[in-house]
């Protein structure tokens, strides 16, 4: 057997209940029931909302700065390989051996600049957005930390 409750309310939920009572399939009971179990199942997700709010909030602003990044990256690729294909003219056959070597050698302090850098912390996401925007660049280090 079911224990029996006394509650009082106001009259404007008292009204409402009412309403929803006379929905085929409902009782007063059980909507009481179902918006107790609702209120008390929150109850718990009350307390740990601010700390994910929080999580949630941080995460949001990181994948926004890589997003970011990310265009600035694709933007200044996408310029430089439509201005490399631009000028640059073909080569004759016979110089195509000593170019291949020179594009070996400049290949090789490209890869070894990136090394240094990364190695020194510092980023060109950051030294582009620092010639943009001064402050933009606080927000690209903050990405790093």
């Amino acid at each position: 057997m079911k224990p029996r409750h006394h509650l009082y309310l106001n009259d404007e939920l008292t009204e409402q209940l009412e309403r929803l009572c006379k929905r085929p399939g409902a009782s007063k009971s059980a909507i009481v029931a179902a918006a107790l179990t609702a209120y008390f199942a929150r109850g718990a997700a009350i307390e740990i909302d601010p700390v994910i709010k929080a999580r949630l909030d941080k995460t949001g602003r990181s994948l926004s700065r890589i997003e970011r990044d990310q265009q600035i990256l694709l933007e200044a690729l996408g310029l430089f390989i439509r201005y490399q294909l631009t000028i640059t003219a073909p080569l004759p056959e016979a110089d195509q051996a000593a170019a291949r070597a020179i594009g070996s050698e400049r290949f090789e302090t490209f890869i070894t600049q990136i090394g240094r850098r990364l190695a020194a912390g510092k980023s060109l996401t950051a030294d582009v957005l620092n010639r943009v925007s001064p402050d933009g660049a606080d927000d690209a280090e903050e990405v790093r930390s």
